[in-house]
């Protein structure tokens, strides 16, 4: 880190044991978010096939990311480029130990098939494409993080409306159920991006890289301004991504048991200045990066403990 930056210790919360995605499919769930079944019928709460022919506990052979840059590891190895290699998703390094390496460690045989399609950049309207990219690569699991960059943006009135984000995630979930339907799904809740101004906006390293990059204005300009103003957009722009994560929530749910929620387990973490990268102080290092692993697998792992002759359908 650059001088000055002082290390300070993650506080986040413990991922819990089964996210808000595992919750039973609420009455009308599905109409409203607009997720059904490849067949078209609403998604049920949850069905087990058993008995003779069925598959063993779930291994997943291919692994998907997509998103936009913090699922492809931006900045977390170099000046402004990917780093897939330190992805808390398809990462194979092991200082990160992504969702990739801890399946592997679980006997999953995705070895050599952990595809990253996340793009810097990115925003919801990037997910059906990506998602059809997923359904291409014959995904058996896909982590999705988008949401960030529909919040960071030059004018606080050009973010992405909740239901315009809720709509696009529905569309790229029903893209990936009709193509794959035995795919199981992770979706990270977007990072509280005001906890990125906390922790930064007293480094002025910090304040001249989110000044000369121009990064995420809607919630990073004039970071030391305390004026009313100032302080009610960035209460704006936090809420607008706690109305995207609760859009998430609500259609994990209507997905069914194959899609797991973080809870907000990433919105809720109170990451740490030495945890972003210092090449731009808003993307995750690489032991951001490995936090984020750290606190989203447990939500899956059980997934992994599945017994012989059953499955999620």
């Amino acid at each position: 880190m650059l001088t000055g930056v002082v290390t300070l210790v993650a506080v986040c919360p413990a991922a819990p044991a089964r996210a808000a995605g595992w919750q039973p499919v609420e009455s009308g769930a599905a109409e409203r978010t607009g997720i059904r079944a490849a067949g078209g019928r609403p998604v049920a709460a949850r069905a087990v096939a058993a008995g003779r022919g069925a598959p063993a506990g779930w291994r997943p052979v291919v692994m998907v990311a997509v998103g936009d840059s913090i699922s492809s590891g931006f900045n977390a190895c170099g000046w402004y480029v990917p780093c897939p290699a330190r992805s808390w998703a398809t990462g194979d390094d092991e200082r990160v130990r992504s969702h990739y390496l801890r399946l592997l460690g679980g006997g999953a045989p995705v070895a050599g098939h952990g595809v990253n399609l996340a793009v810097p950049g990115a925003t919801s309207a990037d997910l059906a494409r990506q998602m059809a990219g997923a359904v291409a690569r014959r995904a058996d699991y896909v982590t999705v993080l988008v949401g960030a960059q529909d919040a960071c943006v030059a004018d606080e009135r050009q973010m992405t409306p909740v239901d315009v984000y809720r709509r696009r995630v529905a569309g790229a979930l029903e893209t990936l159920r009709a193509g794959r339907p035995d795919v199981r799904v992770f979706l990270a809740s977007v990072p509280d991006l005001r906890r990125l101004w906390q922790v930064g906006r007293n480094s002025v390293a910090a304040r001249a890289f989110w000044a000369v990059g121009r990064i995420c204005p809607s919630m990073l300009a004039r970071p030391r301004s305390t004026a009313p103003a100032d302080r009610e957009r960035r209460g704006r722009v936090r809420a607008r991504v706690a109305g995207y994560n609760s859009a998430l929530a609500q259609v994990c749910a209507a997905y069914g048991p194959a899609c797991r929620f973080d809870g907000n387990a990433l919105f809720d973490c109170r990451f740490t200045r030495d945890q972003l990268s210092k090449w731009d102080f808003f993307h995750p290092s690489a032991s951001g990066q490995r936090l984020i692993a750290q606190l989203t697998f447990p939500l899956i792992e059980d997934w992994l403990r599945e017994p012989a002759g059953e499955r999620v359908i």
